[in-house]
């Protein structure tokens, strides 16, 4: 796997647009201009993605704030991006998807992950006047001889070569593959006459039917992704070492984050909106629909069976996983809760999860 490079200008000048006031800015908890200067800063990096609720809950919701932390949440275009800011210094976490990140560590960079963001949620859209009359949703082969975009080494790349092969279909050959550097690039190429589908991660999907589009196919509805891992919560591994204090109170944070969209669907919409900004009824389908689930658990044993698929298809390297794989961090953050809270069925739900899956 080609070895990932990225450009230090690029990233710097994204950043410095984003602090500055060019990009998206998280918004604040209530009474944050009166937080106390013992806060320690926290930097955290995400997409334009519904499924990256945990984030924008703890934040508008105070949970950032009650464990200690001055949290900035900036969006950034893509994995590759995200990983420089972890590797630069930048960012403290990010949520990075699980195949990107496991190319990563197999080309030798030193991110580890050490909890979840999102599980499922990808796909891919046609556009309508494509589709033959009886296709059901599903049918892989209705991209037969057509021009698909996607974002090279990204969860939603590997998922169209593996279900291309498994229907017998060949990239380059059957489907002409075309790929972009991030998933707004490629969805905006579908207004193009020559694309004609494209890979979606939340909220994409549903931005595409209420544009017209038609749905190809659901990962959480395939057999081969049923609870596939997407989105992993990532650090520098000398970072995580060096201060894994900082990173037990993010996950609480995150945890307490989770029981909120669990308990009070209204309020996480309209803290998910404000990051993401969309019809409310498309954002509230994205994170409450059934095609994605926004949880803290590391999921360890379902990554590392992903890795192993993505290996054994030739997508990657082989590599050894488990000194890049941290569960202590997020199992000593629910613990605390668990003790202060010994009855909560949300965290007693989320342990038995854990040690199921650990």
């Amino acid at each position: 796997m080609k070895k990932l490079t990225v450009s230090l200008f690029l990233f710097c000048a994204a950043f410095s647009l984003l602090t500055a006031g060019g990009g998206k800015q998280d918004s604040g908890a209530p009474g944050a201009a009166s937080q106390p200067a013992a806060l320690k800063p926290f930097n955290l990096g995400h997409l334009n993605s519904t499924a990256h609720l945990l984030a924008f809950v703890a934040k508008e919701e105070g949970f950032f704030a009650e464990e200690g932390l001055d949290a900035t949440l900036t969006q950034f275009a893509s994995a590759a991006e995200l990983a420089a800011g972890l590797e630069s210094g930048k960012l403290d976490t990010a949520f990075i998807g699980s195949v990107p990140v496991i190319t990563f560590q197999s080309t030798g960079h030193d991110l580890t992950i050490f909890g979840g963001a999102m599980t499922n949620g990808h796909g891919y859209v046609i556009k309508t006047e494509l589709v033959p009359p009886g296709f059901k949703e599903g049918d892989i082969t209705v991209l037969k001889g057509r021009n698909v975009a996607t974002v090279k080494n990204s969860v939603q790349e590997y998922e169209l070569l593996v279900l291309l092969k498994n229907a017998g279909l060949t990239p380059g050959g059957d489907v002409n593959v075309v790929y972009f550097n991030n998933q707004t690039e490629a969805y905006n190429a579908l207004q193009n006459r020559e694309i004609d589908a494209v890979s979606v991660y939340s909220p994409y999907a549903s931005r595409a039917r209420s544009e017209g589009y038609t749905v190809v196919y659901y990962c959480n509805e395939k057999d081969e992704f049923q609870n596939q891992p997407c989105c992993r919560q990532v650090a520098h591994t000398p970072a995580l070492r060096t201060n894994p204090a900082l990173f037990e109170a993010a996950e609480r944070a995150f945890i307490k984050a989770y029981k909120f969209s669990q308990e009070n669907h209204e309020k996480t919409i309209d803290d998910v909106n404000k990051y993401i900004p969309l019809a409310r009824e498309l954002v509230e389908y994205e994170v409450y629909g059934g095609h994605s689930l926004s949880s803290p658990d590391p999921d360890k044993k379902a990554t590392v069976l992903l890795k192993e698929d993505v290996v054994a298809f030739g997508y990657t390297n082989d590599y050894n996983i488990e000194p890049l794989y941290n569960t202590a961090i997020y199992k000593a953050a629910l613990d605390s809760l668990l003790r202060a809270n010994p009855n909560d069925a949300v965290y007693k739900g989320l342990l038995d999860h854990f040690n199921r899956y650990e």
